[in-house]
C-alpha cells in the first residue's frame, strides 16, 4: 500500500510539473528516450519510475533541485541533493567568492538574491541604496519586490515606476511559474495588492514599450540625484546544492555617466 500510494504521488506531481512546463506526454516521452505508454504508467501511478529515469525527466523539465529531492522522496527514494546553509563551513569559498564579486562592484550596488529575491549578501553601494527604505521593508530580509514596488519603498522614488514594475512584476510571474515555491506565490500575491502596482492594471500589455531601449533601465531619485541603472542576474553553473541552485547574483551598473559620477562620489564621502 505504502509502495502505491508513493508511486501516485510521485505521479502526480511528474504530472504537474509536465503541465506547467506546457509539455505534452508525447513530447516529453520522446526527450526523454522512454515510451508514451510507460510515462503514462507512472504519471498515474501504475509503474514506479528509478531514481535515474525520475531525474531524467525532471531535467527535461527544468524542475528545481529543491522540487527534484520532493520528487524522489514522494516515490520512496532518499534526496540527491543537499542543502547547505550559506554560513556552512563548506560554504567558505563560494561565499567569498560572491563577496570578493560584490566589493569589487564598488561603487555600483551589488547584492546576492535568493530564490525569492531576498538579500542574503550585499556591499556597501547596496547598502547606502537601502539607506533610502522605512525600517519595515530594510529587512531582514530586504526583499527586491518590496523594496521597489511597495508605496512606501523605492517606488515613491521611481521616476519610470511603470516601466520597472512591469519588468519586476515580469520576473516575479517567471519565478511563480518556474519554481512553484509557495513563498514565491504568496509574495506574487502581496505584491499584487498594493496600489501603486494594481493601479498599472493590466501590466502585461503594459510591457509593450514604443521605442524600447536596449535594456529596462531603472530610473530613480535617490540623494538629490537622478540615477540610470541597469541589472544583470549571474547564477552558479551545474550546481548540485539546493542552496547555490537557488542564488543569483545582482549586479546593478549605471546607464549613463552622470549616474557613474554620482555612485563614485557617494562612495568617496562615505569613506
Amino acid at each position: 500500500m505504502t509502495t502505491e500510494l508513493g508511486r501516485s504521488a510521485a505521479g502526480a506531481l511528474l504530472r504537474d510539473w509536465r503541465r506547467r512546463r506546457n509539455r505534452s506526454q508525447m513530447d516529453l516521452a520522446l526527450d526523454t528516450g522512454v515510451s508514451t505508454r510507460h510515462l503514462s504508467f507512472v504519471e498515474t501511478g501504475r509503474s514506479k519510475a528509478s531514481p535515474e529515469l525520475l531525474l531524467a525527466l525532471a531535467d527535461r523539465l527544468e524542475v528545481p533541485l529543491r522540487e527534484r529531492n520532493a520528487l524522489l522522496l514522494a516515490a520512496g527514494y532518499a534526496p540527491r541533493y543537499q542543502q547547505k546553509r550559506l554560513d556552512d563551513p563548506a560554504m567558505t569559498r563560494v561565499r567569498a567568492t560572491m563577496q570578493r564579486m560584490l566589493a569589487l562592484h564598488d561603487p555600483y550596488p551589488g547584492v546576492v538574491i535568493d530564490q525569492s529575491w531576498n538579500v542574503v549578501l550585499a556591499n556597501e553601494a547596496a547598502g547606502r541604496l537601502a539607506s533610502a527604505l522605512p525600517p519595515d521593508l530594510a529587512g531582514p530580509p530586504l526583499n527586491v519586490f518590496r523594496a521597489c514596488l511597495h508605496p512606501d519603498g523605492l517606488a515613491r522614488r521611481t521616476l519610470n515606476f511603470p516601466e520597472w514594475a512591469t519588468y519586476l512584476l515580469g520576473q516575479l510571474h517567471r519565478l511563480k511559474l518556474l519554481t512553484a515555491d509557495p513563498a514565491v506565490a504568496e509574495l506574487a500575491e502581496e505584491v499584487r495588492g498594493y496600489p501603486d502596482v494594481a493601479a498599472l492594471g493590466d501590466w502585461h500589455s503594459a510591457a509593450r514599450w514604443p521605442g524600447a531601449a536596449l535594456l529596462v533601465p531603472w530610473h530613480v531619485e535617490l540623494g538629490g540625484a537622478e540615477l540610470s541603472l541597469f541589472i544583470t542576474l549571474t547564477v552558479f553553473g551545474a550546481p548540485r546544492d539546493v542552496t547555490l541552485a537557488e542564488l543569483a547574483v545582482e549586479l546593478f551598473y549605471p546607464a549613463d555617466e552622470k549616474t557613474a559620477d554620482v555612485l563614485a562620489a557617494w562612495q568617496a564621502r562615505a569613506r
